[in-house]
């Protein structure tokens, strides 16, 4: 338990620390860097595709990305803590199952 505060506390300070030390920045996303190099290199470049909806500002953007990338992690939590339980389950079972065998050969 003490090691899980130790690192928690280095999340925090890694999670913290680029807003001290980095300010004034403004953090963009792949699309616009990819944006800026089509249009570097081929300025007469027109999108062949235009999205049906746009979010109505950066905000609402931000907001749906950051809950598509928390629906994913919680999908991926679940996925891995079931099929460690299950693996665990199944460890149980196989070890009391020789106990079980263990036990009918000695009588």
């Amino acid at each position: 338990m003490k090691y899980s505060w130790i690192l928690i506390l280095i999340v925090i300070i890694l999670a913290v620390t680029p807003l001290f030390l980095v300010q004034d920045s403004e953090f963009g996303g792949a699309d616009g860097l990819a944006e800026e190099a089509i249009t570097e290199v081929d300025p007469s470049y027109e999108p062949w595709f235009t999205p049906f909806w746009e979010p109505p500002g950066g905000e609402t953007e931000s907001l749906l990305f950051a809950l598509q990338a928390a629906l994913g992690a919680g999908f991926l939590g679940y996925y891995f803590g079931l099929k460690k339980g299950q693996a665990k389950a199944a460890a149980k079972l196989s070890k009391l199952d020789g106990e079980k065998s263990g036990v009918l050969s000695n009588n």
